[in-house]
């Protein structure tokens, strides 16, 4: 997975086809959980971007989108938000896809 290197990464990438950013952090035991699944998620959602998004390196940005529970994700479709899923809960594979597949194309 790409992982997110500046705000102005940031503002380019969004602006794509689709794109999910996955807020995480090292130090978040949900996140870790969920990190052996993430490459056979992203295997087979070929037509979503997936990009890395460090908690604590853009903690402003983490505001800034309210996200204030991880892992998240949201997803972008030509620069509009096309849907979130964040909240503080440890994510499953079957939610992230359910996410995934509820996402207008």
């Amino acid at each position: 997975m790409e992982k997110l290197q500046s705000i102005e990464q940031f503002e380019q990438l969004k602006k794509e086809e689709r794109v999910v950013f996955m807020f995480s952090a090292d130090w978040c035991p949900d996140c870790r959980v969920i990190e052996p699944i993430l490459p056979g998620i992203e295997a087979d959602y070929p037509e979503y971007q997936f990009v890395h998004v460090d908690r604590d390196e853009f903690i402003d940005l983490c505001g800034d989108l309210d996200v204030f529970g991880i892992p998240s994700f949201i997803a972008y479709h030509n620069g509009e938000e096309a849907g979130r899923f964040v909240s503080k809960d440890r994510k499953t594979k079957e939610e992230i896809e359910a996410f995934l597949n509820g996402l207008s194309a």
